[in-house]
């Protein structure tokens, strides 16, 4: 029977009984804010079951889509090492809400398994808790389940209805005993019935449990009988599944084996008992899901849980030796075998893909050098090692892998993580971004007083009164020196960072009291506030100031917003109308400019938008701002950019061929911005692009450098610059050519140095040969190669080699199959390690160490054999 068929004699079986088929609701709780996602049935129901909600049938069944990988049920790190973990799963069930009881819902269960589905009662074993008489009765009198197949379960968590046996939704609350039924896979698997020692096989295996919700339990543990009592129950679809197609493993039935062939297909794996294609088949299901009920891809919340799943997907495809995308092409085949099912799936396809396919190249560009800095990492950790946080802090903060995902290849190496060390440096980024922000915290300041004038535009100096003051976040009446603090002034030349540009900076003067200004912020939309530090003098409430902007910085950032307005213009003309502003960041460094574009911006096409902005610039026309209507503007041609509010009247601005609504501080002609590069170019969210440039005098510091670097570069390649690229393939070749011929010699020398030790092999008994040696000159990476090679041709054979390099000793030890009943390679790499200052370990064929006191290496190997023959003549 196919996973679809039973899905559907479930909901028409009950429908027949007269519940209402309820659709699946989404995976995003709406009535439950404690809740992640939707983890069981009855979260579309909890309302309903508190009284909260009334519904207009007493019966209902559904199928509802479930995910359990984040929050308190999380069961990602178990998904592909066990038979029945899965982040998205399927829930059957039935529920009663004051209508049937304990009766109806067990004769209901029985009829279904028996009589619909086919399955031998013979097989079946049920559970109630120790105290409900009444479900004991009816499973044994009625139904007829024989007593000894029938187990009572008591508290097992030191208090009474503290039992596996007993459901409680909460502390407080509704509430009641339980009724499990278990299928007994016969004596040729192992495990007990439930409630015996060995419950945790996988003989008997729970299909379906039965809550019975009979008490109302308040906050001092009292419990009253419901005047309704309700039904709620809940069956895996896939476990069912597994029984009833006659398999142990969820993912051998039928709709997890068509995604295992189609994650194989992609991933070109012949083995399709691989636990990566069970993980990959697994996570398209949760993905695929998500997407369709609104999670995107993001560094937090939801977002951050759906990442997580599709970057341990990639991982495992990596695993597999899948290094381009591939995960997205795994929906259709989903569509195929759920899409009748769930029809959103189905209509919601192109965009799945779409959604999954730009993460996957987002993690994609950094998968394989993050992985090459944990695999350095754990080469050199021995078995039960652990990772130090600060790696874990790299792994995540530069190259986006979740602490779970870089925890899930540790425990594959048997290798630790540090926890603790990751949260230390994550703490410490926080601190740093808290200094860094420090003067931007103008939230929660109360005022007021009069708005502030703004007389920037024209202006870079002018004279204000000091019309409050605050010392963190309460207003005082005066500053003294040496303390920071805000300063708001009735008139500013000091723009207040809005629209993407920074605050300015600069000075406030009166008297001998100096406040040096590191940024300005609004503490409402016509009150801005000067954030610094005083550094000498008294300044008061009603002193009259000299305000004066940093004129450099000012002049630098003005460049920068003006460049930003020509490339927005530009992007649209070379990328298309669908470019759309999506955040910017303007400073005196840079321009950072976020947009809607599908597509990484080739180098093609970043030289056509900086020489369509430089032609602009050497325009040098005149910038002009006027104010009219907002409705006028539009009509006029505007473009409003993301993330502005605008009144009634808008400021117009019209830079070379750009006209956009701006409030910000411009420069007076397009020639004052001097140059114009672009620096960088990068995603940074699904759909969503990166440009950083650069003008005026960071341009042509910028130019000067790459001059500079190519000069440099050129003299010592003894070549002029227009030749570079020619003289670096010549030496590239020559290098290439100069690696093989290496790499050839060693081999030659390898393979010479191991026929020469093969006269020193020994007998240890048993016709077991042991050959230890040290070998000079030769590189430690090619000692496995040797190793694998003499134990080949003399096996059954131990071998142990080791060089020194640089001071440090490397050893390889191999132990064939046949004798490793006797010496494991680990233990005899250990014992090596152990005597000259190292460590190390690995498998009982095959193990690495080394250690730094080359003295000791002699003694240390000359020991070897005597501990090798107490062994093997044991």
């Amino acid at each position: 029977m196919k996973t679809s068929e039973i899905r559907q004699k479930f909901l028409s079986f009950f429908e027949s009984k007269g519940h209402n088929v309820v659709p699946s609701s989404s995976l995003i709780p709406g009535n439950d804010p404690t809740l992640l996602f939707t983890n069981a049935g009855m979260v579309q129901f909890k309302d309903v079951f508190t009284g909260k909600e009334a519904r207009s049938y007493q019966r209902a069944v559904s199928s509802q889509r479930c995910v359990r990988a984040g929050g308190k049920h999380n069961d990602l790190e178990n998904v592909g090492y066990t038979a029945r973990h899965h982040t998205f799963f399927e829930m059957l069930g039935n529920f009663s809400f004051g209508d049937y009881f304990k009766r109806e819902a067990i004769y209901h269960a029985w009829e279904l398994l028996t009589t619909v589905y086919n399955l031998p009662p013979e097989k079946l074993w049920v559970t109630v808790y120790q105290e409900d008489d009444e479900a004991y009765e009816i499973w044994q009198k009625e139904i007829k389940v024989p007593a000894e197949r029938i187990v009572r379960i008591g508290d097992n968590k030191g208090a009474r209805y503290a039992s596996d046996n007993f459901w409680q939704m909460g502390d407080t609350g509704p509430c009641g005993p339980c009724s499990e039924i278990f299928y007994d896979h016969g004596p040729d698997v192992w495990g007990g019935p439930p409630g015996s020692p060995e419950e945790d096989g996988d003989r008997y295996i729970e299909v379906w449990n039965l809550v019975f919700m009979q008490f109302e339990r308040d906050a001092d543990g009292n419990m009253t009988p419901l005047p309704k009592p309700c039904v709620d129950t809940g069956m895996g679809l896939e476990r069912i599944a597994a029984v009833l197609q006659h398999v142990h493993s969820n993912y051998e039935i039928d709709l997890f084996q068509a995604l295992i062939k189609a994650a194989a297909r992609e991933t070109g794996t012949t083995d399709l008992g691989n636990n990566s294609l069970k993980v990959i088949a697994d996570h398209i299901r949760a993905c695929s899901f998500l997407i369709v009920d609104g999670v995107i891809p993001s560094n937090e919340g939801r977002g951050y849980v759906l990442r997580r799943i599709v970057r341990r997907a990639l991982r495992h495809g990596h695993k597999l030796g899948q290094s381009g995308v591939f995960f997205h092409r795994l929906v259709a085949d989903l569509v195929a075998q759920m899409g009748d099912a769930y029809p959103e799936l189905a209509t919601q396809q192109a965009r799945v893909e779409q959604v999954l396919r730009q993460e996957e190249e987002r993690f994609s560009e950094t998968l394989e050098n993050g992985m090459k800095i944990l695999d350095g990492a754990l080469a050199s950790l021995p078995e039960g090692g652990v990772l130090d946080g600060q790696t874990l802090f790299t792994l995540y903060d530069t190259y986006g892998f979740p602490v779970d995902l870089t925890a899930d290849i540790c425990r594959e190496r048997k290798v630790n993580v540090d926890l603790p060390g990751f949260e230390a440096a994550m703490n410490r980024q926080r601190e740093q971004a808290r200094a860094a922000g420090k003067f931007k915290a103008a939230e929660g300041l109360s005022y007021s007083g009069v708005e502030t004038r703004f007389e920037g535009y024209e202006h870079l100096q002018a004279e204000g009164r000091v019309t409050a003051l605050y010392l963190n976040g309460v207003s005082v009446d005066q500053v003294q020196a040496g303390q920071e603090a805000v300063v708001v002034l009735d008139v500013t030349p000091f723009y207040a960072e809005s629209g993407g540009q920074v605050g300015d900076a600069g000075v406030l003067a009166a008297g001998s009291a100096r406040f040096v200004v590191a940024d300005t912020q609004k503490i409402q939309s016509q009150v801005f506030g000067h954030h610094g530090a005083l550094e000498q003098g008294v300044l008061s409430v009603g002193d009259t100031v000299s305000a004066q902007v940093d004129v450099q910085r000012r002049a630098r950032t003005v460049r920068n917003h003006s460049a930003t307005h020509l490339m927005h213009k530009a992007l649209r003309e070379v990328l298309g109308g669908h470019v759309q502003q999506r955040g910017s960041l303007v400073d005196a460094d840079k321009t950072r400019f976020d947009f809607a574009h599908d597509a990484q911006v080739t180098p093609e096409q970043i030289i056509a938008i900086e020489n369509i902005v430089n032609a602009e610039v050497l325009a040098n026309q005149q910038v002009r701002a006027q104010l009219m209507s907002y409705d006028d503007a539009v009509q006029g041609g505007a473009v409003a950019l993301f993330g502005e509010k605008y009144g009634d009247e808008v400021r117009v601005l019209d830079i070379g061929f750009s006209r956009e609504l701006c409030g910000g501080t411009h420069v007076a002609r397009t020639g004052d911005i001097g140059l114009f590069k672009i620096v960088s170019e990068g995603g940074v969210a699904a759909g969503v692009r990166r440009i950083e440039a650069i003008t005026g005098d960071n341009a042509l510091a910028w130019v000067q450098q790459a001059n500079a670097t190519l000069q440099q570069a050129a003299g010592l390649l003894k070549t002029q610059p227009a030749e570079l690229l020619a003289r670096i393939g010549l030496l590239q070749s020559q290098v290439k050519a100069a690696e093989t011929e290496a790499q050839r010699l060693q081999q030659k020398l390898a393979a010479s140095a191991g026929n020469d030790l093969l006269d020193k092999a020994v007998d240890v008994g048993g016709g077991v040969r042991l050959l230890v040696g040290q070998l000079a000159g030769v590189d430690p990476k090619a000692l496995r190669g040797m190793v694998d090679d003499l134990k080949e041709r003399l096996k059954p054979a131990i071998v142990l080699l080791a060089t020194v390099a640089d001071g440090k000793i490397s050893l390889v030890a191999g132990v064939t199959p046949d004798a490793t009943g006797k010496i494991k390679a680990g233990d005899l790499v250990g014992l090596v390690a152990g005597q000259v200052g190292g460590k190390g370990g690995g498998r009982p064929d095959m193990a690495m160490g080394g250690g730094t006191d080359a003295a000791a290496l002699p003694a240390a190997l000359a020991g070897v054999e005597p501990w090798v023959r107490e062994r093997t003549q044991a």
